[in-house]
């Protein structure tokens, strides 16, 4: 008999008289069933999370620390069993940038946030006062994570937000449940009750978390689309927001660049995790000079990329995730063929079962054409030639969304220059999506609201409050 899965409320899993079920993306196997939270239950983790919160913040620094610690020595001891979820679940392969590499953010993105404090800041003093920024705990975190890292990204919402005090309810996505749900159940084995519960469901779920009256900050990695939805909720509780939406993030080479050697990064930088990654490059800018080599250079690169069931040995790519992402991504590239597109590579489905789709450069596009001008999110990158720079930082930065971007060069000052004139929240050099746990990371535009990561990612997740004091004046003689 197929398993069902547990939510986990105030330290216990919670029985549910609904489920559905879950299949491998690659295989269609089914993987057993995640819970429906009923709105009683919803009810119950939140107060759960907020019965548990006075207690957790006034908890030492120092104490907070060492439990996280131990949360990450959870996630170590627990990391190659967490990665089979992923990959049978999400698809992403074991190997190479894949689930193992998702355990190992999971554990790195634990110790940071547990490792940084935020001292009381002496904002200003002179002889009649002191005035002092302390940082509070916000109370209830609502956090809702995505389908493409499941673990990482939920990871990203819970540890900052209980490193500095605050308690948390967790919903999965309906299409990545069981994993996440298991890693909060090892979690919580180290943690006390009620300080990290979970719900489980469709959006119909996460509706009533983001509308809880006792839920004080909302946390969310998904689309522009959900996140408007959010903004509405949130005015009935008033609750701070984190919203990272996604982006469609452009990649200028510069004229005359050396990509040969550049060109394996640019592949991950566009294709890790299949494009499924917020962060990806999804639109290629090459001056026409350079098109063939540029081209020539990355399809060497994709031809040494084995593609399958991320659960056999040596497989690097896996399939999308899901069948309404794969349609979309089916859809994008038939639009492009029929406006006149060129395929370099790829460009029709597989043949079986699991929804694998090659790697496909397309070329002879431009803006203008949905494939452009929309977040595939998925394994195909559509590249454009550009006359000049002027041109090409334009067309980068026509777009809604302002995540992440990135320019190719051998001269790192102009390089710089450019970088600098692009609408986006990160721009890398010589590198895409490389984040990192000490650097703020958020976008510009309809990418969101707010940054997470380092130490700006800690002040997210507080309220700042100002003790101001007035001195005493020194006694006659």
């Amino acid at each position: 008999m197929a398993t069902t899965f547990a939510c986990m409320v105030d330290g216990q899993p919670v029985p549910h008289e609904q489920s559905f079920e879950v299949k491998n993306p690659a295989t269609g196997e089914s993987l057993g069933f995640a819970p429906i939270s009923t709105p009683e239950q919803v009810e119950r983790a939140v107060s759960s999370a907020r019965a548990a919160q006075p207690a957790w913040a006034a908890k030492s620094d120092e104490e907070r620390k060492a439990i996280l610690m131990k949360v990450a020595k959870v996630l170590t001891e627990n990391t190659d069993y967490l990665a089979k979820w992923i990959t049978k679940e999400q698809g992403k392969p074991l190997a190479g940038p894949g689930s193992m590499f998702e355990m190992q953010a999971c554990v790195g993105w634990t110790q940071v946030p547990a490792s940084l404090d935020l001292p009381t800041e002496v904002v200003f003093e002179d002889e009649s006062r002191r005035d002092e920024l302390h940082r509070r705990p916000i109370g209830v975190i609502g956090a809702i994570a995505p389908w493409n890292w499941p673990l990482m990204i939920a990871i990203w919402q819970i540890i900052p937000s209980l490193r500095t005090g605050n308690t948390v309810v967790l919903k999965p996505s309906e299409y990545t449940s069981i994993g996440t749900l298991e890693m909060v159940r090892l979690i919580n084995t180290v943690l006390p009750p009620g300080v990290l519960n979970t719900i489980s469901g469709d959006g119909k779920v996460g509706d009533i978390l983001v509308r809880h009256q006792d839920v004080d900050k909302i946390m969310f990695t998904g689309s522009a689309s959900t996140a408007k939805k959010i903004i509405e909720a949130s005015g009935g509780n008033m609750a701070r927001l984190t919203l990272e939406c996604g982006g469609n993030d452009p990649a200028i080479v510069l004229p005359g660049t050396e990509m040969a050697s550049k060109a394996g990064d640019l592949f991950w930088g566009s294709f890790i995790n299949m494009g499924q990654t917020c962060a990806c490059a999804k639109r290629l800018y090459v001056h026409e000079d350079d098109y063939d080599q540029v081209v020539s250079s990355l399809s060497a690169v994709a031809d040494q990329m084995p593609m399958g069931n991320g659960m056999e040995e040596n497989i690097l790519l896996g399939p999308v995730q899901n069948e309404m992402q794969y349609n979309k991504v089916i859809s994008l590239v038939d639009d492009a063929k029929a406006r006149g597109a060129k395929i370099i590579r790829g460009g029709s489905k597989a043949e079986g079962q699991g929804y694998f789709y090659p790697i496909t450069l397309v070329g002879e596009i431009d803006n203008g054409i949905p494939l452009v001008d929309e977040e595939q999110f998925g394994p195909v990158l559509p590249i454009i030639k550009y006359k000049d720079l002027d041109e090409a930082v334009r067309k980068a930065n026509d777009t809604k969304t302002g995540l992440g971007a990135s320019v190719w060069s051998d001269d790192l000052e102009q390089a710089s220059q450019v970088a600098s004139r692009i609408e986006s929240g990160t721009v890398w050099i010589n590198q895409h999506g490389a984040i990192h746990p000490m650097v703020p990371f958020g976008g510009m535009k309809e990418s969101g609201y707010g940054v997470e990561f380092g130490l700006e990612g800690l002040k997210a997740v507080t309220l700042p409050q100002v003790i101001s004091i007035k001195k005493f004046a020194p006694a006659e003689a």
